[in-house]
């Protein structure tokens, strides 16, 4: 059968494409656990020491309850807007554009930082197999830095407006890649621990689970917020929900299996990390500055020898892969919008061969790009910070999201038990607990300390980045509001309740 006779969504992107394994495959390789934690299990340490798996349980948890909230309105309206549909049909449009935003600029965000991390461990990989040390720094000159990440980018954009049958293909093994080394290096950091006394030998303890023992509440939230990065991810199976065998279903349920094997994962490499580390500052210690960035590059050679190339493959592998899936969520969103006309209808073109989102994907990558090229240059240090600006983000839109679930079904919370719990208790104590963060945080993150102690006038440059951000949200919805008003007016996507959209399914057409 020829691409083109394809059944398609109303959107125009191919149906049917991914099952259960396929989707939970995509949502692991968004997550990225490799990339992840060599990004934020450092800046975690240095946050707070020990207590790592406290704060990544205190992450999880909310997460997981913002997933049951994402799979009720999925399992309702199964549209690949995801947060920007589902708080439109709750709250109206102002709400959903800017929910809408808050998705985009998370993964823009973050798509900047994977490419970046990419980009280190290509050079690192190089320098290793040809034993060169100069090769390895090359990342560190901008003049070569900044060119092949934007060619890792532009690659990935390519693979990803390919479509989804590409993308699970060579997600199936770049997954695999990353899990292995992943595992491989917390068994071999946890033997040598216990056995020769790593670097700075640190015994496992009952109470690194328990947060109450890091004290500051502050400390709790900015750790917290990190750990909120680190599962950032699993709602693209949600955004493939129209292109998912069995929509109402399949999505929800991968969100649910992916949360609970990455939670696993991260506190175990978390584990082996500190045993075999510490939490000093100096040297290999995982709380030593010059370790935030990349707490594998620092330590991987250390534990594993000439096996560290493994770890480099994985880095890279997980990066790129995960570069490659998140460009899924910004470009299926940005199609939703165009198709609602909240954005020019320019975004809801698809491309005929591929059925895949043609001009969001390329504004999604260019985006990333310019992003990277902008805060590169401005700070040595972006990285660590766009990481800590992507949490607020992820804060903001999920609490949305979840806030959105309650209202778009206040009309039959009570109608049974599993209604209570599922729309109403859970998406109430996730999202609500997101929000709260979102405020504190944002509150701290003006604390030039925050993040990685850039500054302009006095003002963290995390908390700048954010206001920026949003205030650029607000400007671009201003202008479509008087440019395209027809969103605005309700006319192409409808406030509208659960029991309504009983009696009209097809409402949000």
């Amino acid at each position: 059968m020829r691409e083109d006779d394809k059944e398609t969504s109303r959107k125009g992107l191919a149906t049917g494409r991914v099952g259960l394994i396929g989707a939970v495959v995509i949502g692991i390789s968004c997550i990225a656990p490799t990339y992840t934690l060599t990004s934020g299990l450092g800046p975690a340490v240095s946050a707070v020491g020990k207590y790592v798996p406290a704060v990544l349980i205190l992450g999880f948890l909310p997460m997981l309850l913002v997933a049951f909230a994402y799979r009720e309105l999925n399992n309702a309206v199964p549209d690949s807007g995801t947060s920007f549909t589902w708080a439109t049909k709750a709250f109206g449009p102002w709400a959903g554009w800017m929910g809408g935003w808050g998705l985009i600029t998370a993964t823009i965000l973050v798509l900047s930082n994977l490419a970046a991390v990419a980009v280190d461990f290509f050079y690192l990989l190089l320098g290793q197999l040809f034993d060169d040390p100069e090769i390895s720094g090359l990342s560190r000159n901008l003049w070569i830095n900044i060119p092949t990440t934007i060619l890792f980018i532009a690659v990935a954009a390519y693979i990803s407006y390919r479509g989804l049958e590409s993308t699970q293909k060579l997600q199936f093994v770049l997954v695999l890649i990353q899990i292995a080394a992943i595992l491989f290096f917390d068994i071999e950091a946890i033997r040598q621990a216990y056995l020769n006394g790593g670097f700075d030998f640190t015994p496992i303890e009952a109470e690194w689970f328990n947060p109450l023992e890091i004290g500051s509440f502050s400390l709790i939230a900015a750790g917290i917020s990190l750990s909120i990065f680190m599962f950032w991810g699993w709602d693209v199976t949600l955004t493939m929900n129209e292109e998912t065998k069995d929509p109402e279903k399949t999505p929800g349920r991968a969100a649910t299996v992916t949360v609970i094997v990455i939670i696993a994962l991260y506190i175990f490499t978390a584990l082996a990390v500190i045993s075999w580390a510490g939490i000093g500052k100096e040297g290999l210690g995982a709380g030593n500055p010059d370790n935030q960035e990349s707490i594998f590059a620092a330590l991987s050679a250390p534990v594993l020898g000439k096996a560290s190339i493994l770890i480099y493959i994985a880095v890279l592998s997980s990066s790129f892969a995960s570069l490659q899936s998140t460009m899924v969520g910004p470009a299926r969103t940005l199609l939703a919008m165009g198709y609602y006309k909240a954005l020019p209808p320019v975004f809801s073109k698809t491309s005929r061969r591929f059925r895949t989102p043609s001009t969001a994907t390329w504004v999604s990558a260019a985006s990333a790009a310019l992003f990277y090229i902008v805060a590169r240059l401005i700070s040595e240090n972006a990285l660590w910070d766009t990481i800590s600006t992507m949490g607020l983000m992820v804060c903001f839109y999920y609490g949305i999201t979840a806030v959105a679930c309650i209202w778009y079904f206040r009309r039959v919370l009570f109608n049974s038990a599993h209604n209570i719990i599922f729309k109403l208790v859970l998406p109430l104590l996730g999202g609500g607990f997101l929000l709260m963060m979102f405020f504190i945080t944002a509150f701290d993150s003006m604390d030039p300390a925050y993040g990685s102690g850039s500054e302009i006038g006095g003002v963290g440059l995390v908390f700048i980045l954010s206001i920026l951000i949003l205030g650029l949200g607000v400007l671009l919805m201003l202008f479509t509001r008087f440019a395209h008003p027809s969103f605005f007016k309700g006319e192409s996507l409808t406030r509208i309740t659960a029991d309504e959209d009983n009696l009209n399914p097809l409402s949000y057409n």
